[in-house]
């Protein structure tokens, strides 16, 4: 994959996509009745064959938004590791100096910046991440959606409509953000009153078990909800507490599929974030080279689970859709589609 698309860029960001595949359609062109029975296989499988039929406008936005979102994931890995090792080693030193002295206040100072120096570190790098994970989520939504609909479709203008729809899906993580707020800060209230109230013992303890289990289930039903009202954001004039409650709606049916998809890009992600820490982070005893080659595997793998997760998103919606006969008229959709050149939000 990787090396198709280096032979496809050439250096140009302007070509231009012709409105369907080379075999004169492309597998979006299915009857929409049809979508409501792609399974979980089936999803996967069409969005392989949409980045691969559309690679070239794919390649270009995950070498500009993509890539630099996967190093600043990964270098936040190594340079948080870095940063609390200071922090670990300044800790000793000041645990076996005497209070009081000299040394000791310096180490207290010391160590005061050092944890100032990672919270800036955190803020900066959820903020970036932030930032980069909208705008590739907009692109690649918008981008498949062009191609659903037919329309020319050039790199410069997805670049261009990115920063309008990123503000559309800004408000939604907002909404999303406060909604899981309340829920964790009601959750975590739950819990402390099960702990003081409820007695330590068996029963007690199986309690805490299904509190936890319930809350979890309901963490993943919201970060389900949150992935799809992402995509309804780009392409439905719906954004923020609309734009989740018409996600709520649509998942309604196919809410196994949906939590499969979750499950299983999750622990890829965990997966790779795993192993990246384990073979380069804390790899140290094998070598620089071989670090420096595991690191490279890592961000290939995380660079295509990130590209692959956004796609498998949108498919996802369109299935959905689908299920709902909610038929989704092409010319109504390119017309959105258009309005986000003409205007701003």
């Amino acid at each position: 994959m990787v090396g198709d698309w280096e032979e496809d860029l050439g250096g140009c960001h302007d070509v231009t996509l012709p409105p369907y595949g080379e075999n004169g359609t492309t597998e979006m062109d299915r009857e929409q009745e049809q979508m409501q029975f792609l399974g979980l296989f089936g999803i996967f499988k069409e969005s392989f064959k949409i980045v691969h039929t559309w690679r070239k406008i794919f390649a270009q936005i995950t070498l500009t938004l993509i890539l630099p979102l996967t190093f600043i994931f990964l270098g936040h890995l190594e340079i948080s590791h870095l940063l609390f090792r200071d922090i670990k080693h300044t800790e000793y030193e000041q645990d076996v100096t005497r209070p009081g002295t000299k040394r000791y206040n310096k180490l207290s100072d010391t160590l005061s910046s050092e944890w100032i120096t990672l919270l800036l570190f955190k803020v900066a790098y959820f903020t970036v991440l932030l930032i980069l994970s909208l705008l590739s989520t907009a692109a690649v939504v918008y981008t498949i959606a062009s191609v659903y609909t037919g329309r020319d479709l050039t790199f410069k203008k997805v670049m261009s409509v990115v920063p309008k729809v990123w503000k559309r899906l800004m408000v939604t993580f907002l909404c999303m953000f406060a909604a899981i707020f309340v829920y964790n800060f009601i959750a975590a209230v739950v819990m402390i009153i099960c702990m003081v109230i409820v007695p330590y013992n068996a029963f007690g303890i199986v309690l805490l078990y299904i509190v936890v289990i319930v809350y979890a289930m309901g963490f993943v039903y919201l970060t389900v909800i949150w992935q799809m009202a992402s995509v309804i954001s780009v392409l439905e004039s719906s954004y923020g507490i609309k734009a989740m409650t018409k996600s709520k709606d649509l998942i309604k049916g196919n809410r196994g599929v949906a939590i499969s998809i979750f499950f299983i890009l999750n622990m890829s992600f965990i997966l790779i974030q795993f192993l990246f820490e384990i073979l380069v982070v804390h790899g140290s005893s094998l070598g620089a080279w071989k670090r420096v080659g595991f690191g490279v595997l890592c961000s290939l793998l995380l660079l295509t689970f990130f590209l692959f997760g956004l796609v498998i998103q949108t498919i996802l919606y369109l299935v959905c859709k689908s299920y709902h006969n909610e038929n989704i008229d092409k010319g109504d959709l390119s017309n959105h589609l258009e309005s986000y050149l003409e205007v701003e939000l």
